[in-house]
């Protein structure tokens, strides 16, 4: 007897059962692809404006798009750029403004998700400093994440709002999170620029206040005169032309977290990161994100004025930026964003 598959008959058969097999199973007729590899420099996974990077993961949704992300966490922003424009890495996670830095070194890299619609920050100020309004902080040093980063920017830009030149203060990189509060804790620094969880962090241990609140879209604006675009995931130009498929998912991922962010609770949230993201103290983790929350994008767009506001303060303080012809529209896409 001819066993059952040898005869073209048997083909036949196989090739018309095997299909519907499948179907019926549930298994998708594309898993045999392999899923796109895609890694992520992230300076600082654990920081809330970043949350949705890993909130993705954690949610499924890059396994849902086809995507094998790695995330990788990097202490700084400038690591994150190295990595994207060497190839090591395929897109970064960092402040949008790093799209326009990296523009004028004659490189070219493109948001393709915003993920938050302001810049997330505030700027705090010790409590044992008799400092009431940003012209308090003529002679004060200042904490920011590094020189010529987008925190040293920003607090420029809002002391130069109060009538002071840059020069009337003095600045130190102290990072951000423990470093931060260490800093000012022992008085190396008066004032300083962070986001959450380390604002909360100091609030609640009474060792400083907020001076300007960045931390939402309303009060960004008062603080700056317009919207101020934070985090975003951003690739390479010519990387998005040899990989628009792999572009949208990761785009798409993005959003839905961003999405899920927007119509869940904190609490809800919080108990789909990691533990140690919480730092020993849920209830604060917790309390940042409620806080965190109204800054983010719903949809991952670019807000309308968003770059124009970024390239304004830019030209007032960066030397890199100054005089160079900067093309915002190559800047970001809302190509991806459904």
């Amino acid at each position: 007897m001819t066993r059952f598959g040898k005869t073209r008959f048997g083909r036949q058969i196989l090739s018309t059962v095997l299909p519907a097999t499948v179907l019926l199973l549930g298994i998708s007729t594309t898993a045999a692809h392999a899923a796109d590899k895609v890694r992520i420099m992230v300076g600082g996974l654990e920081k809330i404006l970043y949350l949705p990077a890993k909130l993705a993961d954690q949610l499924g949704y890059y396994k849902d798009e086809g995507l094998d992300v790695e995330l990788i966490n990097v202490a700084a922003g400038s690591v994150s750029e190295t990595a994207l424009l060497s190839g090591t890495a395929e897109a970064a996670v960092g402040a949008y403004e790093q799209t326009i830095h990296i523009q004028a070194k004659g490189k070219y890299v493109t948001e393709i998700a915003q993920i938050s619609a302001c810049p997330q920050e505030a700027l705090l100020v010790s409590t044992k400093a008799n400092v009431k309004t940003p012209a308090d902080l003529k002679g004060a040093t200042i904490g920011v994440t590094g020189f010529g980063s987008f925190t040293h920017f920003l607090t420029m830009d809002i002391l130069a709002r109060a009538g002071l030149k840059p020069s009337d203060a003095s600045y130190l990189a102290v990072g951000a999170g423990n470093t931060f509060i260490t800093a000012m804790e022992q008085d190396r620094t008066q004032a300083g620029m962070t986001q959450e969880p380390t604002v909360s962090i100091l609030i609640e241990r009474k060792d400083a206040h907020i001076l300007v609140d960045m931390r939402t879209a309303a009060d960004t604006q008062k603080a700056l005169g317009g919207d101020y675009p934070g985090s975003s995931i951003y690739v390479r130009n010519d990387w998005i032309q040899s990989h628009k498929d792999t572009a949208a998912k990761l785009s798409q991922a993005f959003q839905r977290a961003l999405q899920y962010m927007a119509s869940h609770s904190a609490e809800e949230i919080a108990d789909k990161m990691p533990a140690s993201y919480y730092n020993g103290n849920k209830a604060l983790y917790v309390a940042s994100l409620k806080t965190s929350l109204p800054g983010f994008t719903k949809d991952g767009r670019m807000p309308e004025d968003g770059p124009k506001t970024v390239i304004e303060v830019l030209n007032k303080f960066s030397k890199d930026i100054q005089g160079k012809n900067i093309d915002l529209s190559k800047t970001y896409t809302n190509e991806f964003i459904k």
